[in-house]
Parts: structure tokens; sequence; C-alpha cells
């Protein structure tokens, strides 16, 4: 067994294998990559990608990048597509083979197929001088200089390039597509990426029971409306306008200062002005207002101070939005 030394030494140097060749990538974009995005944007149809081994992992990994950056993309296993799955290619669609070496068996028999379907065939490959290389449209090169592993065997560096230059196709193509936040909201519906771009206030604060005083409800039944509510707090509200806010920190002022409370009423406690938010604003917009004033809830009105509801703190993060 190595030491603690020797085992993070095999790890900075794999990732300094790995860095330069990233870097070596700078130096092979040239036209062929603008031709490359020029080609998949203005494509009427998808983008296939298709490769085998370590190659087709990485493919599918450019396929879900692409398709949730507004690309439609769809993943052919180079050993499948020649045992009939090459039916999912369809006239106006832009192919991808990945391949380190250009020249596996796989590889050999299905470009001279793709070819006579007419479709562009785009080459991302380790091998400029390989089959797959030579046999393409237009050629991305992904070259490295050696593997991460000793043995110089390994997929690793080379994997990592052609990720890489996928992550490349795709942001391009997103720019171009003049892909926004909302769009990828649009994409991902159920993550907690795409909540921050998509839920807003009145998704959250409806679910809510709506903790209500009048300026002249006594201080006993204020406390009972907040406690069963469960939001921390009641509004103040007259006309349905909301006038101020009562929370537990109010509370607590309240009991500090005065030795006898039961003369008191709502609006001789609460705090004015409360912090307002409107419901169509985002969620986080609520939370980044809350952190800001150091406050668990925000009053849900609209621009006459009608008073909607609360949203709390809670709400958010049990969203997954932090």
């Amino acid at each position: 067994m190595k030491t603690n030394n020797e085992l993070k030494g095999i790890a900075i140097q794999v990732i300094k294998k790995e860095k330069k060749a990233i870097e070596k990538l700078e130096n092979y974009i040239d036209d062929n990559f603008s031709k490359a995005v020029e080609t998949i944007f203005s494509s009427k149809g998808r983008v296939i990608i298709t490769g085998i081994g370590k190659s087709a992992n990485i493919g599918m990994k450019i396929v879900s990048t692409l398709n949730s950056t507004g690309t439609p993309a769809i993943f052919m296993h180079a050993a499948d597509a020649i045992h009939g799955d090459l039916g999912i290619i369809q006239p106006d669609d832009v192919i991808i083979c990945i391949s380190k070496s250009g020249n596996t068996p796989e590889i050999k028999v299905l470009v001279p197929l793709i070819k006579n379907t007419g479709n562009i065939l785009i080459a991302i490959v380790g091998n400029t001088e390989s089959f797959l290389a030579t046999q393409a449209n237009i050629v991305l090169n992904t070259t490295v200089d050696a593997e991460a592993d000793p043995n110089n065997l390994a997929p690793t560096t080379s994997t990592t390039a052609q990720l890489v230059m996928g992550d490349a196709l795709a942001v391009a193509l997103l720019e171009c597509r003049k892909f926004t936040a909302q769009d990828f909201a649009r994409y991902h519906p159920g993550g907690a990426l795409g909540k921050q771009l998509y839920l807003r206030v009145e998704d959250l604060y409806k679910q809510n029971e709506k903790p209500m005083v009048t300026p002249t409800t006594g201080i006993r039944e204020t406390i009972l409306e907040m406690t069963s509510k469960r939001l921390g707090c009641a509004v103040v509200v007259e006309n349905n306008k909301v006038l101020g806010i009562i929370t537990d920190g109010d509370l607590r002022r309240m009991m500090k200062s005065n030795d006898s409370y039961a003369h008191l009423l709502a609006k001789d406690i609460m705090s004015a002005t409360p912090k307002t938010i409107a419901e169509n604003e985002y969620a986080t917009n609520a939370l980044a207002m809350m952190r800001t004033s150091s406050i668990t809830q925000l009053v849900v009105a609209d621009d006459e101070k009608n008073y909607l509801g609360v949203v709390h703190l809670h709400d958010i993060l049990r969203e997954g939005i932090i």
C-alpha cells in the first residue's frame, strides 16, 4: 500500500497531466470548430452522437449537455448502430463520432454507413491521420500526449479532452441560440437550479395560513393568532391594508420593556412598514431579502398594500433553494 504522501502525489500528477491536456486543446480550436458550430446551429435536424467504449460514455454526457442547453441530441452506440440502430439517423441530422484512435473495427464499419446516408459527419478524434479523421467532413482534434496512468493505457486524459471539446461545442451553440436563464429553467423544472429560475412567491405563500390581526386586537388574541398559524408572526391589517407586523422578536421586546402588557394592543407593539414582496417575485429574491434583513418571513402584498399572505424562509428551503 502506498503512503499517504505517495497517494496525494499520484493524485496531483494525474491532475497536472489532465490540466496539460486541456490547455493543449486551445491550440486545436481552429476554423473547423467554427464550422462545426455553424453546421449544427443551421441544421434542421438533431445531433446524433456515437462512439464506443469510454468514448461512448463521454458521448452520452455531451448529449445530456446539448439537450439541456437547447440543442436536441441523441446518443447512438456505435456497436448497436451496425446492428439496426442506424435507423435513428434522419436526413437533416448531424452526426458526431467520438474516438481516440479513430481506427477501431466498429468505427471502420460504421463510418462508411454514415457516409452513405449523406449526413454531415463531425469527428472528435485523437488521431488526425486515422480512418475516422480522413472520412469526416469536419475534424475536431483532441490529441493528447499520453494518458494519465503510468502504463499509458486507461482512457483518462483522452476522455477529459473529448469531454471539454463537447462542452465547448455546447456552450458555443448555447450562445448562438441566445439561450437564457429562463430557457434553462424550462428544461430543468424539477431540479434546484431550475426552481431558482422559475419558482415564484405565489407558488409558496398560498399553501400557508394567513395570520392576521387588527390594530385593536389584544395581546392575548394576537399571541394565539401567531401560535395557531405557526409562521412566527401576525400581520396587522385594517380594511385589508397592511399596517405592520408582529413577530416573535416584537413579543420579546414587549415583555422586556413592560412589567404588565395585558392592556396593550397589536398597534402598540407592531413593527410599522414591514418588509413586503409581490407575489410574482422570484423565490430567490424573497430569500435574498430575508438574508439582507435577517428575517424569516415576508408579507406578501400587492401594489396597493392589500394583504395576500406570508412567505416563510422554511417554504423556500423546503424547495431546495439555498
